[in-house]
């Protein structure tokens, strides 16, 4: 694979490992982050899938920690089901956590403890990286079509708000790789959803695009308030 480095992200390659990371969250010490590239297996679907695969996926596992030097039992990892639920994580689990029952149905996690891990799985949905420098908050947020018409990372940053006093205007906010709007081709009736909930935005004729018959390319972004 090629060098995906450039001025906002950096490409790490080592003993047959590779994932980006972001070039102005390299700047806080505190933090460890990444995004692992196709290279690694961490196709989890189900229970069920984790099973089948669960020694290939530990051993994945174990060795990103390594790379990044941190302990795999500091991971936990949401079933995620491309819903609005954003959860507060204010306690240690201690161990390696693959779909934990509490973490059903959970598209997006926050916290401000030391020693937390989190893995979200993307295809090709958008993996939104927030940070609060100022009160020490992550979190790391699955939003795909239904997720963004859902407004998932407006919940997230307002739960960041409301649980651990954070501004809006201190929240950073990073966009992993995702599906960009010239591959992104829906019917009519999706089309239709983010028109009508987004119907209020200058532009949405042009964020939303006709291109053939019963074909429309989508591609909402988000946009918070400084407040």
């Amino acid at each position: 694979m090629k060098d995906l480095s450039n001025d906002n992200i950096v490409h790490i390659k080592q003993n047959n490992i590779e994932y980006l990371q972001f070039r102005r969250l390299l700047e806080y010490k505190e933090l460890v982050h990444c995004y692992t590239l196709k290279n690694y297996d961490f196709d989890v679907g189900s229970n069920d899938t984790y099973k089948i695969k669960k020694n290939a996926i530990d051993i994945n596992y174990e060795r990103l920690a390594n790379s990044l030097q941190i302990s795999k039992n500091m991971l936990l990892r949401p079933y995620q089901t491309h819903t609005d639920i954003v959860k507060c994580i204010n306690t240690q689990y201690n161990e390696y956590c693959i779909f934990p029952k509490e973490l059903t149905n959970v598209d997006g996690l926050l916290t401000n403890k030391k020693g937390i891990m989190f893995s979200l799985s993307y295809a090709d949905c958008t993996p939104i990286y927030l940070y609060d420098p100022v009160k020490k908050v992550i979190g790391n947020i699955h939003s795909g079509w239904q997720g963004t018409l859902k407004g998932i990372g407006k919940v997230a940053v307002q739960r960041m708000k409301d649980e651990y006093g954070c501004k809006a205007s201190d929240v950073l906010c990073f966009f992993g790789p995702h599906i960009k709007k010239c591959h992104f081709e829906v019917e009519e009736d999706v089309a239709n959803l983010f028109k009508n909930k987004y119907s209020y935005m200058e532009d949405i004729d042009n964020i939303i695009e006709y291109t053939r018959k019963s074909k429309w390319k989508n591609y909402i972004s988000y946009r918070y308030n400084k407040d």
